[in-house]
């Protein structure tokens, strides 16, 4: 009797026992078709000081994907999906923390919001834990309403605004409302998103040239976008006002009140490693 309540005893421990996750990290890009995300959108220093979080560090994906289509395009949405679903399937992963930028938070909404759309959807939404949108497009943006009626901006912009692509056009702050108000989740008044989705918010642009700040991400960057601050809210990153930032899913953070000095984050800033930005991400995981 005494051996078998042992034995109960063990089977009850062991049921009881956590089950370690398989963790693993990937990196959204925002508006442009990436063919080397990693170099040319996030840079290397901001991927593995990130993913040194992790328990196993080669436990990431970096996304390649043409973001100029509309967010639910096979180019966008389907390549996204392409690329989360053979990681998570391949290595096994049941703890993803995805981290996206600008439109990225949108294609990725789009996913979670519409789980009957691809078969592969499901399996990517279940081994989600929560999504970390650097300030992600979710109610558009008045640059994009100006660059689809024709306005000039920057030659240095073309990375950003993507000129009259789709997704630009998409981002347009009428059409982001529509998208919001029927295809997609979490905005005011509309159903949660199945997973969390964690806005960090980009208040300011600075651009002193005697700054050493000024210069991080790129100062040509940097000044282009303080010069479209003119269209829009006094509380903006230079390409998104602070609304749109926050206005799907949860408010994680202004960027002043996490980073180094509590220095704002211009729209370039957020998804470099600005400010300890990377280490916040890194320790998060």
């Amino acid at each position: 009797m005494k051996l078998q309540r042992l034995l109960i005893l063990a089977c009850l421990l062991a049921l009881a026992a956590p089950v370690s996750a398989n963790t693993g990290v990937a990196f959204v890009h925002g508006t442009g078709h990436q063919t080397n995300a990693a170099s040319d959108y996030w840079t290397w220093d901001f991927i593995n000081t990130v993913r040194g979080g992790l328990s196993n560090s080669s436990n990431y994906t970096v996304i390649n994907c043409d973001f100029e289509q509309y967010m639910w395009d096979s180019d966008a949405a389907g390549c996204l999906a392409g690329y989360l679903y053979n990681f998570v399937t391949s290595k096994n992963i049941d703890d993803l923390v995805v981290i996206t930028h600008s439109n990225g938070g949108n294609v990725m909404r789009w996913i979670l919001s519409n789980p009957t759309w691809d078969s592969r959807y499901p399996t990517i939404i279940n081994s989600i834990r929560w999504v970390n949108a650097l300030a992600p497009s979710s109610k558009g943006t008045p640059l994009a309403d100006a660059v689809m009626s024709g306005n000039v901006f920057e030659s240095s912009l073309g990375w950003l605004l993507g000129y009259k692509s789709d997704a630009v056009r998409m981002q347009q702050t009428s059409w982001m409302a529509y998208y919001n108000s029927s295809w997609l989740l979490g905005t005011s008044g509309r159903p949660s998103l199945p997973v969390g989705f964690w806005d960090v918010v980009g208040t300011d642009v600075e651009t002193a040239v005697w700054d050493p700040d000024s210069y991080c991400g790129g100062y040509t960057l940097n000044l282009g976008l303080e010069i479209t601050q003119a269209w829009l809210a006094s509380c903006s990153d230079g390409f998104l006002e602070c609304t749109s930032q926050a206005g799907a899913g949860s408010l994680w953070f202004y960027d002043t009140w996490k980073t180094d000095g509590d220095e704002p984050l211009s729209h370039n800033q957020s998804r470099r490693p600005c400010f300890g930005l990377e280490d916040i991400l890194r320790n998060d995981l």
